[in-house]
């Protein structure tokens, strides 16, 4: 990976993610012509919860050799942190800000910063 060129075939990125309290790094793989914008992140406006289309990750998961199940499912689901590790790497490339990913990142920092259990509502963080 050598920023401002693109690799000709995969791009590749690396995230973190806790599983059973214990950090290891997942090593995913991005197929040519997919973008962080395809993912179309949106939030439902009544509860907040975050929506996106899920062919992405699909492809993620399929060049990746990785479970797609693992990464929807249980109670932390393993798919906002790659989509968060995505979207970092996504502007460190100089890729435009996502809105609702910006949203979700500053509600983060707010609930840190206060000690968890805050948040705004849906699209006012």
């Amino acid at each position: 990976m050598h920023w401002p060129f693109k690799p000709a075939t995969k791009e590749e990125h690396f995230g973190m993610a806790m599983e059973e309290g214990s950090m290891r790094q997942l090593r995913v793989t991005i197929p040519d012509g997919i973008e962080f914008a395809d993912l179309c992140l949106s939030r439902d406006v009544g509860e907040g919860q975050v929506r996106f289309k899920i062919a992405p990750i699909e492809a993620i998961c399929e060049a990746s050799a990785l479970d797609l199940d693992q990464f929807l499912e249980g109670p932390e689901p393993l798919v906002g942190l790659l989509i968060a590790a995505w979207y970092a790497a996504h502007i460190r490339r100089g890729g435009p800000p996502d809105p609702v990913q910006e949203d979700i990142m500053e509600e983060a920092r707010l609930e840190e910063e206060h000690g968890g259990g805050f948040s705004y509502p849906p699209g006012h963080a």
